[in-house]
């Protein structure tokens, strides 16, 4: 895989752009209510652009200014309101321009890698990925960091399961951990509707449990909540149909981000198709913490592990339910995003009976995409106790894609990612597809504006027909 690293950035003057915009935020403060809104904008713009000025070559500052930025251009109605229109469009403005510095520096930091087409130097990718940036610097700004005692813990444990995963041999054989789910004797569909799309929820325990021995960090799994699975169900009368099962990303599993993402108008009215959308655990209805996919990639490291190891047997589990209920054989495909990708590769290398599996923006290496943002104290503190990313790596073997060979042919497996995508790097997918032995299909965009590439839709169709599906 030939990288070409960018030059290290000097001070970037650009960084003066959201610091403007920051203290203009700061200025047009009227009252107690609308100064506590404009702080958030304002301070965080200002710390963004103190960071480029100052810290030059620190990414985390873009994922802030990004934030600011949109934050900025969500409220500047508001500003009209309470400081008058003139005040209003100069916010504006200048919150929309510290957007445009977060996609371009972005840009400027990404590396090249041989076998992807560089991202187009347009004002409209900078803005796409500057979103990718916002989103990024909420992700960090709220997760969950331990503290003192509990950072001690995460050291002892991931040795713990170290020791597991080494004396079971759980690396070199995940089968050995992961057991195949009976489908589930006792379930509850019940009729729901969200904006005019009708569909079912269909409820069953997930009956999942960890091996006794093995560290349970935060412990999140065992909530009466995410003990409960949950999946939307979306099927048409008649003769037998092909399913397709959508997996969602990271803080989704609601049905406005799902439906939002895998819309019914298409998937399942104009393809013709039946769908079926599992909630991962942590998500949505399954929710332990306060938002959706809380305790799931921040907090304890441990839990990562422990929870992916539920996910792959939830969406088998799910398989086994709809293999259960069809007279027929049942042709599935699955087609995840983001997370949803990680989970839909996984499954690939444990369900042999997949006509496809579509990875789209796929996560491959959490690892390093947590240490990317991790607090340089919190970096130190783990690699002085063992726990690098390297070792962290090593821990995750049993619960990663990279790990287990596809069990479905080579012509039924399937990978688009992003040339701007700030979320996932392109060395994840480029990982997938070493593993997979096929090309990524790449479109230019970037993380979050998956929802409106027509790629998405054409690797779909793609996939159905190599597959035998009849799509109108």
């Amino acid at each position: 895989m030939q990288i070409q690293v960018p030059v290290p950035p000097g001070r970037s003057w650009l960084g003066v752009l959201p610091i403007l915009a920051g203290v203009l935020w700061l200025l047009s403060v009227n009252g107690v209510i609308w100064g506590a809104l404009s702080l958030v904008p304002s301070a965080v713009l200002v710390a963004g652009g103190v960071c480029v000025l100052l810290l030059p070559g620190d990414a985390r500052a873009l994922g802030l200014i990004g934030m600011g930025g949109l934050f900025g251009v969500l409220m500047s109605p508001l500003a009209w309101l309470f400081t008058g229109l003139g005040t209003a469009l100069l916010v504006l403005l200048l919150s929309l321009a510290s957007l445009v510095v977060a996609g371009q520096l972005s840009l400027r930091s990404v590396a090249r890698h041989a076998d992807v087409p560089p991202p187009m130097a347009t004002l409209p990718m900078s803005l796409k990925v500057a979103l990718d940036e916002a989103v990024l610097g909420y992700f960090v700004s709220t997760a969950a960091l331990p503290g003192q005692a509990k950072a001690v813990r995460m050291g002892d444990q991931a040795r713990q399961l170290q020791a597991l995963i080494d004396a079971r041999q759980w690396a070199r054989d995940p089968a050995r951990l992961h057991v195949a789910p009976a489908a589930p004797a006792e379930f509850d569909l019940t009729p729901g509707r969200w904006a005019r799309i009708e569909f079912q929820t269909l409820r069953f325990a997930s009956g999942f449990s960890l091996p006794t021995d093995v560290p349970l960090g935060d412990d999140p799994l065992t909530s009466a909540r995410n003990r409960m699975c949950h999946v939307r169900v979306l099927r048409h009368p008649g003769a037998p149909r092909p399913w397709l099962m959508c997996v969602h990303g990271y803080r989704m599993g609601s049905a406005l981000t799902d439906f939002g993402l895998f819309d019914p108008r298409y998937f399942h009215h104009r393809l013709g198709l039946n769908v079926i959308q599992p909630v991962l655990p942590l998500h949505g209805p399954r929710r332990t913490g306060k938002r959706s996919g809380d305790f799931y990639l921040d907090g304890d490291l441990i839990d990562l592990f422990n929870v992916q190891t539920q996910a792959l047997w939830d969406l088998r589990r799910t398989l086994a339910w709809l293999r259960a209920q069809e007279p027929e054989p049942v042709q599935v495909g699955v087609l995840g995003i983001s997370l949803g990708g990680y989970n839909t590769a996984l499954l690939a290398g444990f369900e042999a009976d997949l006509d496809f599996a579509i990875a789209g923006i796929p996560v491959t290496d959490f690892a390093g995409a947590l240490w990317r943002v991790l607090p340089p104290a919190h970096a130190a503190y783990f690699a002085q106790q063992g726990l690098d990313v390297a070792a962290y790596r090593e821990l995750l073997a049993p619960v990663s894609p990279l790990s287990v060979a596809p069990l479905i042919p080579e012509s039924a497996r399937h990978i688009f990612a992003a040339t701007g995508d700030r979320l996932v790097p392109a060395e994840n997918p480029l990982a997938l597809s070493a593993h997979w032995q096929v090309p990524v299909q790449w479109y230019q965009g970037a993380h979050l504006t998956i929802r409106n590439e027509p790629l998405l839709r054409r690797v779909l169709r793609q996939a159905a027909q190599q597959a035998g599906w009849n799509l109108p």
